[in-house]
């Protein structure tokens, strides 16, 4: 606690480089998957192709990618762009699959019935398709926010710096404490990260916080005030159909 409190300012200066590190790859990768999560759903002649290149690019050793990125891009090896783009290509291998994945659960029902109200498909892909994709794609998101946090921690092996200079560090002088703080400091991260991924999904999925109220005044508009108190009535009353939940999403 000693060794940590006196060097704060160092652990905050390399969680900050690590942090950076970390999301940056995150937002290009999402970035970069959402089109080609698309293009793999739209197209079932290229989705093979597709996921099978994403699953290939994660089973890339991280050190040997980091390795032989400087040579493929003529960047330094001490550049902290090696290890963006690399972590940006793991990203990108997990998101794919989870762009597809959200894209498949939403009901095709919804989809004509917003066709049905006059969208366009480029308006229907970011109006409808991509919104009621949120929850899904957010459990990929979370998922890669963490693996990169982790990640990012094997550029300290080829002299990046972030929080697995600690590790290192802790390593080669046989000192526990430090990293121990390198740990725990690389879980609050991960923590943090997924709490303001959690926060933002809730943000951008208001229809889920009223899918309750507003189904009760479906339910009862469809019932009839006078029905909508009897036990037999209200077990058989008849459910909002796609083209209602369509309508539904797009007034909220």
């Amino acid at each position: 606690m000693d060794w940590f409190l006196a060097n704060l300012p160092f652990v905050l200066e390399l969680s900050g480089h690590h942090l950076y590190q970390s999301v940056l790859p995150l937002v290009l990768g999402l970035l970069i998957s959402v089109p080609l999560g698309y293009l793999a759903w739209r197209l079932p002649s290229v989705r093979g192709v597709i996921l099978s290149v994403s699953s290939v690019l994660y089973t890339i050793p991280s050190l040997a990618l980091f390795v032989i990125l400087p040579v493929i891009l003529g960047t330094r090896i001490l550049d902290p762009a090696n290890l963006i783009v690399a972590l940006t290509v793991y990203a990108i291998a997990l998101l794919v699959r989870s762009v597809v994945d959200a894209l498949e659960s939403i009901d095709d029902g919804v989809r004509q019935a917003a066709v049905a109200m006059g969208y366009r498909p480029f308006r229907r892909f970011f109006a409808v398709d991509l919104p009621l994709a949120v929850p899904v794609l957010f459990a990929g998101l979370r998922v890669v926010s963490v693996s990169n946090i982790s990640l990012a921690s094997v550029g300290a092996l080829i002299g990046i710096r972030n929080l697995g200079v600690l590790f290192t560090d802790g390593l080669l002088r046989h000192f526990l404490t430090e990293i121990v703080v390198g740990i725990v400091m690389t879980l609050v991260l991960a923590l943090l990260m997924d709490f303001v991924l959690v926060g933002l999904e809730h943000l951008l999925t208001p229809w889920n916080r009223h899918r309750k109220a507003r189904s009760k005044q479906v339910l009862v508009a469809t019932t009839g005030p006078d029905n909508s108190g009897s036990g037999d009535s209200a077990g058989t009353a008849r459910r909002p159909d796609a083209a209602e939940t369509a309508v539904l999403h797009e007034s909220l």
